[in-house]
């Protein structure tokens, strides 16, 4: 499946054409009209231009072209872990992050009718979240590029017997029977968003704000290089508030690390532990300085 089902194109056209006009103003995501992505978009920039994307690739190639002037993409959620893989996607799209923006999440069970249902289509992430609703109701959970495209599917075949888990907004746009809404496990799910645009924040234009610093680093292949490297932030007191491994290539030879900490460039001890960090590092990359949104601890 390589694009959206009929009920979503109308709309998708529509937004399209809207975000064209105004290029500056759009923000795109990743997914159908009515995904979780689309309502972050609005609640973080209540005048932007959202701009649907089918995949997470097509969303960011739109802010590299200039049909966008930045992309909005989840990147964490409290009850299901990752769930785009910004650890290779930002690095190799040239993109900044300038702003984070966290969003609680809820699912809603809609259809062509009441049910019964025998089985209901989402993405993989609402799946995971809803998995003991699902679970208790009989309900065969169905792998879908998103929640909303999951709706709009579900309208266009018109099985009876076959839901979909999306945002609520999704049953209005596309015609759907509301069965229950707030079906998710837990009741304090939530995303992490990330803003990208082609070009970075000033860390000092950030002022007296509280800042979020992103970056990338591959340590050199030599005895607890690791700990050495990561030994900067503590003794400068500097908060790591993530750190997350991933495979560089296909050897299993190079680990690269994904990280957030509180502060930014131009705070002495930052650029003391970033330093610190560099000389034990064959590779570094700083992906973005941005306001705090959220309170860390």
């Amino acid at each position: 499946m390589h694009s959206f089902a009929a009920p979503a194109l109308a709309l998708v056209e529509k937004m399209t054409a809207a975000a064209a006009s105004e290029p500056d103003r759009a923000i795109a995501f990743q997914g159908a009209p009515g995904c979780n992505s689309h309502r972050a978009a609005l609640e973080f920039a209540p005048d932007c231009l959202p701009l649907p994307c089918f995949a997470f690739e097509d969303a960011l190639d739109a802010v590299k072209s200039g049909s966008a002037g930045s992309a909005i993409i989840p990147i964490e959620n409290s009850q299901h872990g990752r769930v785009a893989d910004i650890h290779f996607l930002l690095p190799e799209s040239g993109l900044y992050i300038v702003a984070e923006h966290f969003m609680p999440i809820h699912h809603a069970l809609m259809g062509i009718g009441n049910g019964p249902f025998e089985a209901a289509y989402s993405h993989p992430q609402a799946l995971g979240q809803c998995r003991e609703y699902l679970r208790a109701k009989g309900i065969v959970p169905l792998s879908h590029a998103d929640t909303a495209g999951a709706a709009a599917q579900v309208a266009e075949t018109g099985d009876p017997a076959i839901a979909a888990l999306a945002p609520a907004l999704a049953a209005d746009l596309y015609g759907l029977m509301l069965v229950e809404d707030r079906v998710e496990d837990a009741a304090n799910n939530m995303t992490r968003f990330v803003v990208l645009a082609r070009a970075p924040l000033d860390p000092a234009a950030l002022d007296s704000r509280k800042a979020m610093t992103t970056f990338i680093f591959e340590v050199r292949n030599v005895p607890a290089a690791l700990y050495k490297a990561l030994g900067g932030f503590a003794t400068n007191g500097v908060n790591m508030t993530k750190l997350e491994s991933y495979q560089k290539g296909a050897s299993f030879s190079a680990t690269m690390f994904f990280a957030d900490i509180i502060g930014r460039p131009g705070d002495p001890p930052v650029d003391l532990a970033l330093e610190e960090l560099a000389f034990y590092s064959k590779e570094m990359r700083l992906l973005g300085s941005y306001p705090l949104a959220r309170e860390r601890g």
